[in-house]
């Protein structure tokens, strides 16, 4: 697909799209733990199987993600993102009639997880890289990064009055026709726009080369381990906090107010974050961002559990929640060119989804096993702590052809 004149005079254009199908694409998602008790409550689907279905989810959205960016490096992320939109909308549609834990894990898991790959951080960032200067690149990565973060301010209240209304089928319904609405939005960053050769190491070499040479840099797997813990605390917090605070003689409705002031604080998270990644060194803040994470759930497990303490946590983690995308995918642009971007961050972004795999399900099996969600917080800490660490010794100079600094 070859873009008109007119999208490459317009990067708004592409840019207010791309964060309209991750607002809704990642609004709809963070929602989906809502569905957990009345799910459990109608169809005797559990906790572990629920958890097991979100897992599934982030598991193929993880595994697929690699594969559908080189797609989009190829033919265009308009493309892409119109299947993909149209395929969430199907996996919601099938999800509302579900009646087991297979059903769940089939339409819920494996058909929206791999729709997904199609309309979110990967293809839409990959697509608004090529818009824009390399110098304004985080604050757009920053904006579209906000726009996951508005979806999920906007569409989990609205979400929880769907599933009152409704019922978790009927919310499930609506959700779906939303999401319809990415098909139409692709068009906004339909397309393959060039970029200066100047733009990394990897734009006037091969998808194997690109490939080859993130493989030999150190700091590429380190990048890896720190979006895998990101991953493990964003599908952890959003599948199972509302059902911990549930546990906690909590009204459900400050649950979704905690889901929602995540997004919220996230707006302005993923904003600041996007900024510093043009200002400051990426890898200092990333560090600094998850040793945030280990002292904000640290001390939430510290006080007692009150409307209050919750609703402090929220926004302190909503602040944190995503600003490690504009960092991380703006480190992987930094080091090896924007060129194959969809690709190169699509890797680093299966490892985020492996541990969103662990943060779902994982969590949800240590309830079954103990009864409670002790373990998984103590775990999210020390992942934390890593993950901090992890980030501090990347080299993050640009590379040439070659795999030398320039």
């Amino acid at each position: 697909m070859t873009p008109s004149p007119a999208s490459l005079r317009n990067p708004w254009i592409a840019l207010l799209c791309g964060a309209t199908i991750v607002t809704i694409a990642m609004g709809l998602r963070q929602g989906f733990g809502l569905l957990l008790r009345p799910v459990e409550l109608e169809i005797g689907v559990g906790r572990e199987a629920f958890g097991l279905a979100i897992a599934l989810q982030n598991l193929v959205l993880g595994l697929g993600q690699p594969f559908v960016g080189a797609l989009a490096d190829r033919h265009g992320a308009g493309r892409v993102a119109a299947v993909g939109g149209l395929l969430y909308a199907l996996g919601l549609v099938l999800a509302s009639t579900a009646a087991s834990a297979l059903a769940l894990d089939l339409s819920l898991g494996v058909l929206v997880g791999f729709a997904m790959t199609g309309v979110t951080f990967v293809v839409v960032l990959g697509a608004v890289g090529r818009f824009v200067p390399a110098e304004r690149r985080g604050m757009a990565f920053g904006i579209v990064t906000a726009g996951g973060s508005v979806g999920q301010f906007l569409l989990v209240p609205v979400t929880q009055m769907a599933v009152e209304a409704f019922g978790w089928r009927g919310a499930l319904l609506f959700a779906a026709a939303l999401a319809s609405l990415m098909v139409f939005l692709a068009i906004g960053i339909a397309g393959r726009p060039q970029t200066a050769p100047s733009a990394g190491a990897a734009q006037s070499e091969s998808l194997g080369a690109a490939l080859r040479l993130a493989a030999r840099h150190p700091g590429y797997w380190l990048l890896n381990v720190g979006f895998f813990v990101c991953g493990f605390h964003v599908a952890f917090v959003a599948t199972h906090l509302p059902a911990f605070l549930a546990d906690q003689a909590i009204d459900p409705s400050v649950g979704a107010r905690a889901l929602a002031l995540i997004g919220l604080f996230n707006i302005l998270g993923s904003y600041v974050f996007g900024l510093s990644a043009d200002r400051l060194r990426k890898k200092y803040v990333l560090a600094a961002l998850y040793f945030g994470r280990a002292l904000v759930i640290a001390l939430f497990l510290a006080v007692p559990f009150t409307p209050l303490s919750v609703t402090i946590f929220a926004c302190a983690m909503g602040f944190l929640w995503l600003g490690t995308v504009p960092l991380t995918s703006g480190l992987v642009g930094q080091i090896f060119g924007v060129r194959y971007l969809s690709t190169l961050f699509g890797i680093v972004f299966m490892s985020h989804q492996i541990g969103a795999f662990f943060g779902a399900w994982g969590a949800g099996l240590v309830f079954a096993w103990t009864g409670s969600y002790d373990a998984a917080w103590t775990i999210s800490v020390a992942l934390a702590l890593l993950a901090g660490v992890a980030n501090l010794p990347i080299r993050d100079a640009k590379l040439t052809p070659e795999g030398a600094p320039a």
